[in-house]
């Protein structure tokens, strides 16, 4: 077994069959199939279920590619430890957060990160908070923010910032006087809502709060695309639940945007920093946690990230 096997093993289960997978390493599928053949003999075992449509992992290939995953990343960053200079860091290092966390920490973050580290590649991956754990447990992010403490189990957590829901809509909105500065969970089960659907852990929190009181929700459509349900709130089809950084644009409040709190409950999102093993964390990455820390402390104590607290 050699990494080249592993890393095509890899590419064909994400690429979903071998033919897509040979046009993406550029080479001829039948080469491809010989080293899968190689590699399924020396494991002892089939490695992929092939069908008419594609292949999917074995048992045993799934877990052969979850380790692969993470040997061929330590490999990238045992390498570019070696070749930086005395002294430097260098390195890709992967964060995912999650669209909303991208509005209120992604600029911020970049730039600390560009000035202080010029040799650090950072890559951001924004995505729901679902995928970005499996990418975590799959080893294909560095960091992540997520929004539970046992959202991966063997993986360290930390807690960030707790984010207040509000209830956004336009700012010339008609669903709700202009007097009101708050409102309770009554009055916004009487809104028409546009919320992300029932997997999203926000969605189900928000429905206990309701659930709690007996109430039902007036939801009008489900949404998982932030940028496409504010757009919807925005053209006048309703209101949305949210943390205040959903309303933000460039790192600051959009004044197009109103927030209303709750009078009468304390709906909250908590934030925790993920990071791989202390063993496996490079010092590239390392670094960009530590940034990241200080960026959030940053942007909430000067009050630039709004509707939040440290925790």
């Amino acid at each position: 077994m050699d990494l080249r096997q592993l890393r095509y093993f890899v590419q064909i289960i994400e690429s979903g069959s071998l033919a897509k997978a040979s046009r993406q390493l550029f080479i001829a599928q039948p080469a491809l199939s010989q080293q899968l053949a190689k590699l399924e003999a020396e494991v002892g075992k089939p490695l992929l279920v092939r069908t008419p449509k594609g292949v999917t992992p074995t048992d045993n290939g799934a877990a052969l590619a979850h380790h692969a995953r993470f040997m061929l990343r330590q490999l990238e960053q045992a390498l570019s430890i070696a070749r930086q200079d005395p002294g430097t860091l260098q390195g890709m290092v992967s964060v995912g957060l999650a669209a909303t966390t991208v509005g209120a920490v992604g600029v911020p973050l970049m730039r600390r990160v560009r000035e202080k580290f010029p040799g650090i590649v950072l890559n951001v991956v924004e995505g729901m908070s679902g995928h970005l754990t499996h990418m975590m447990q799959m080893g294909q992010l560095d960091l992540s923010i997520l929004f539970s403490r046992d959202a991966i189990a063997d993986l360290p957590a930390e807690p960030l910032v707790a984010e207040e829901l509000f209830v956004i809509m336009p700012t010339g909105s008609k669903l709700l006087p202009s007097r009101r500065s708050r409102l309770t969970v009554a009055d916004a089960a009487l809104l028409p809502l546009i919320l992300p659907t029932g997997i999203h852990g926000l969605r189900r929190r928000i429905k206990a709060e309701f659930e709690q009181r007996n109430l039902a929700m007036n939801v009008v459509a489900e949404i998982d695309s932030l940028s496409l349900l504010m757009a919807c709130v925005r053209g006048g089809m309703g209101a949305t639940i949210k943390p205040m950084a959903a309303a933000l644009s460039g790192g600051e409040m959009d004044a197009r945007w109103r927030c209303v709190g709750f009078s009468d409950a304390q709906m909250s999102r908590l934030n925790y920093l993920y990071s791989v093993d202390p063993d496996r964390l490079s010092p590239a990455a390392a670094a960009v946690r530590d940034e990241l820390r200080a960026t959030v402390r940053e942007l909430v104590t000067s009050g630039a990230w709004k509707g939040v607290e440290l925790i």
